[in-house]
């Protein structure tokens, strides 16, 4: 009479444990969803966050970056100059040459959109160089540039020159004795007695009666 409550008891347990164990799994697994989603979206933010910081502190937003406009040397100014140098190719630059004016080229600016007639000569040079850096004959003219890159060329001609001297002196070794004039004559006569290719070769042209070449 004691062991079939204890029984029916396990019985009754048996059947509800797989029930709650499933509830288990299911609000286990939706809890590591939640958490899953809130870990990207908080990642995604930063990235964000830390792309629109990295864009300000380079000088360029995002409009900057699209619109047809933006010149890429804007973040590599050096006022009062930018950083572009005059080329044939490319003669009109997106930029003024000087940026940041005087008050005396502020002035001159001003007078500028007047009648040019009333401006001199000096004048109008001086609002050429504030648009431009140099003109066609400036970016034209010869330079002396051959001359640092002929010397360097001959220096280490020359310095190549004196480590092969250097080596043939103290470190190649001496001539085998095969290279020597003596030798090389003594194997030539042996050749001619032997009378090496007597038909088409070298003793074909050695006259053995007067002891020289056949001329």
């Amino acid at each position: 009479s004691i062991h079939l409550p204890l029984e029916s008891s396990d019985k009754t347990q048996g059947v509800s444990s797989p029930g709650c164990l499933k509830e288990g799994l299911t609000s286990s697994s939706v809890l590591r969803a939640n958490l899953q989603d809130t870990l990207d979206s908080i990642q995604e933010m930063s990235f964000r966050a830390a792309w629109s910081l990295v864009l300000r502190k380079g000088g360029l937003g995002m409009r900057g970056i699209h619109s047809p406009g933006g010149t890429a040397h804007s973040k590599e100014k050096m006022p009062p100059y930018t950083s572009y140098h005059a080329q044939r190719s490319y003669p009109m630059p997106d930029e003024p040459f000087c940026t940041e004016l005087s008050a005396e080229q502020q002035a001159l600016k001003e007078k500028e959109k007047g009648s040019w007639t009333q401006l001199s000569h000096a004048e109008k040079v001086a609002l050429y160089r504030l648009q431009f850096h140099e003109t066609f004959t400036e970016m034209n003219r010869r330079s002396n540039e051959w001359k640092t890159v002929m010397g360097c060329v001959f220096f280490f001609f020359g310095f190549t020159g004196l480590l092969i001297w250097w080596q043939r002196v103290y470190v190649f070794p001496k001539k085998p004795i095969t290279l020597m004039d003596e030798w090389k004559a003594q194997q030539l006569q042996r050749i001619l007695d032997m009378k090496g290719n007597a038909v088409q070769g070298l003793a074909s042209r050695w006259d053995y009666e007067r002891k020289e070449w056949k001329k």
